[in-house]
Parts: structure tokens; C-alpha cells; sequence
């Protein structure tokens, strides 16, 4: 017998991580504008502890989708558009886990700033501080990773759930959502 929704932990995982990560792309495109530098301090901290969160949260993830299969898709779509939730939801595993490695890996690289989590205790590096040139592809690739390819994808993600529950009328969207919410959609 096949499961209609994701379990309630791949739900939580699925909101949680994503909506952490549209505010970890909102905080990264202004904070090196923030004014007083004690703010922007802040905000960076912010950034990287919640970077490591995604990070630890999303191997959770990982771990959670590999022992928990997901709900079948609907036997209506077309083999193309199921070859692109696949490769999709392959990228987004990848991103999951590249966009706060790449960050911890730079601020490691640099050894300079500390990542106090959440102000409360400090985080240790990576074994790679000194290690400028890694720094700087750590960098590079944490910035493509943001601009280039998370912010299309979850753009393209929404616009694909949308059409699903709008267009298609099926339970694509209402599968992922909070219970609650999916009940009183009614789907």
C-alpha cells in the first residue's frame, strides 16, 4: 500500500529548511549593506548559524528521504515532467547541502571570524584555515550556488506545486503541506 502524503518529519524538514534558506538568500543579497557594522556583525553571525542549522537539518534530511520513500507520483504526468521532479528534487538535495558547506568552508578558510551559533557558543572551523585559493572557490561556488541556481529552482519548485494544485488539480502541493492546511484546501 502506497503512502497519499510525506510523513509529518519530511514535511516539518521540507518547510523548515526551505524557508530558512529564502531567508538565508534575503540576508545574504543585503547584509553587506547593513549599517552600524554592529548590526551587519550580527547579521552575519545570524547568517552563519544558520547556515550550520541547514546543514546538519538538511543531512537529517537526507537521511530521513533515503529510509522513508516518498508518495508515488500521480499516474497522469507525463514522463517529462516526472524526469524533472526527479532531477529537481536531486538538485535541491545537492543544494541543501553545498550552500552551507560552501559558506562554513569559507569563513574556515579564512580563519578570521568566529561563528558564535546563535551567540551562545563557538562553532570550530573547518581543518582548512590558511587555505586561501579553497576559500576563494568556496566562495565562488557558495555565490553561484545562491544567485544562479537555489534562486531559480525554488522559484521554478513553487511555480511547479502551484501548477499541480491549480491546473492539474491533483495532490502534488497538498501532499507537502501541513495537514491543517492541506484539509482545509481539500485535497
Amino acid at each position: 500500500m502506497s503512502q497519499e502524503r510525506y510523513h509529518r518529519v519530511a514535511v516539518f524538514l521540507h518547510w523548515v529548511i526551505g524557508l530558512s534558506i529564502i531567508l538565508m538568500i534575503a540576508l545574504g543579497l543585503v547584509m553587506e549593506d547593513i549599517k552600524p557594522i554592529s548590526l551587519r556583525i550580527d547579521a552575519y553571525g545570524f547568517h552563519k548559524s544558520l547556515g550550520i542549522t541547514i546543514l546538519f537539518l538538511s543531512l537529517f534530511r537526507v537521511y530521513w528521504r533515503l529510509t522513508h520513500p516518498a508518495p508515488a507520483l500521480p499516474a497522469g504526468m507525463k514522463s517529462w515532467e516526472v524526469l524533472a521532479s526527479k532531477a529537481t528534487h536531486i538538485a535541491f538535495y545537492a543544494l541543501i547541502i553545498i550552500m552551507p558547506l560552501s559558506g562554513w568552508l569559507l569563513v574556515s578558510a579564512s580563519g578570521k571570524y568566529p561563528t558564535i551559533f546563535f551567540w551562545l557558543f563557538e562553532m570550530p572551523h573547518l581543518p582548512v584555515t590558511g587555505q586561501k585559493a579553497l576559500g576563494k572557490q568556496a566562495y565562488e561556488i557558495h555565490e553561484l550556488t545562491t544567485q544562479w541556481i537555489a534562486i531559480p529552482l525554488i522559484a521554478l519548485h513553487v511555480l511547479a506545486a502551484l501548477k499541480h494544485h491549480f491546473i492539474n488539480r491533483d495532490t502534488v502541493l497538498t501532499r507537502m503541506l501541513p495537514r491543517f492546511i492541506a484539509v482545509k484546501l481539500g485535497r
